[in-house]
């Protein structure tokens, strides 16, 4: 089927090979970066020169994918939505928050136009392995858009969700998950590599766990890959980032009297992974150095 992509980052630039390679799609393809476009241009990929052109270039029912950063999604449909007509479709695949979501389906909906959130989960293995899409939209609009899923996924691995603002929910819940296990295998392999009894080696223990262990995953696979390339993660830096979801479901935990202790400290140390120096860490070496006379580590 005919769609567009704007956004043509690491995963959008992927997911259009991947529908590419598919084959059944005709594809208009838009990114602020003249030198993406071109490279994803040709085999029956269409370049526009910008978001007007996009729409130019769809033919009526439009179907048009926006794979940007959250904080440019607003001003992406702002953009585009003049250009569209009643019965088109607008599809969020970026990690949007979902009250977000519903907005945005609040307003197209009056003009006409459907908007569907698809949580995205599959990171730079999706072209190859394919992406789990967790689908937010009427009913009308997801059969409509399903050929392009079918062709993004691995079978059986996208599915509707709800109505729009699920799609992006189920992906915050997600990510969420997501924190706690990575925060898990963390602590778990600091623990081995800090041990004073034992020199281990982590990858081989890595790939040890990924054969019938009960902590075997994808992410733990994942970790035997890296261990196998360095099992002292000497040029890795501890920083963390976070993209928002995990914030985001902690705060609905919160509104929701959810007990989420794992997902909220995983958070955490996130944050304090960004820390040269903890000072809140100093302020309790200086307490216990105050009320116990404990000894306190000086530069």
């Amino acid at each position: 089927m005919q769609l567009a992509m704007i956004g043509l980052g690491r995963m959008g630039g992927n997911m259009v090979r991947r529908l590419q390679e598919g084959g059944g799609h005709e594809l208009i393809v838009y990114d602020s970066s003249a030198d993406a476009v071109k490279a994803h241009a040709g085999k029956g990929v269409k370049a526009a020169k910008d978001v007007a052109d996009v729409a130019r270039q769809l033919a009526p029912r439009r179907v048009v994918w926006v794979m940007v950063p959250a904080g440019a999604v607003e001003s992406t449909i702002e953009q585009l939505v003049p250009h569209l007509s009643r019965g088109d479709i607008v599809i969020d695949g970026g990690n949007s928050n979902f009250r977000d979501s519903l907005r945005r389906a609040e307003a197209l909906g009056k003009q006409g136009i459907e908007f569907v959130d698809v949580g995205t989960s599959g990171g730079v293995w999706g072209l190859s392995l394919g992406y789990c899409l967790m689908i937010g939209a009427s009913p009308a609009a997801f059969q409509h858009c399903e050929p392009i899923f079918r062709t993004l996924a691995p079978p059986d691995g996208y599915a509707h969700v709800g109505p729009c603002g699920a799609g992006h929910y189920v992906k915050m819940v997600h990510n969420g998950i997501e924190y706690g296990l990575l925060q898990a295998y963390a602590e778990g392999y600091e623990i081995l590599h800090a041990s004073q009894d034992f020199e281990l080696r982590l990858g081989p223990i890595a790939k040890l766990w990924n054969r019938g262990s009960v902590v075997r995953s994808w992410l733990n696979e994942l970790a035997e890959r890296a261990f196998s390339r360095d099992d002292q993660l000497a040029d890795i830096r501890g920083y963390v980032e976070d993209s928002g979801e995990g914030r985001w479901t902690v705060e609905e935990a919160l509104r929701l009297d959810v007990p989420a202790p794992v997902i909220t400290l995983s958070l955490l140390a996130r944050f304090r992974s960004r820390q040269e120096e903890s000072f809140g860490a100093k302020v309790i070496a200086a307490l216990r150095h105050e009320f116990g006379g404990h000894a306190v580590h000086t530069k």
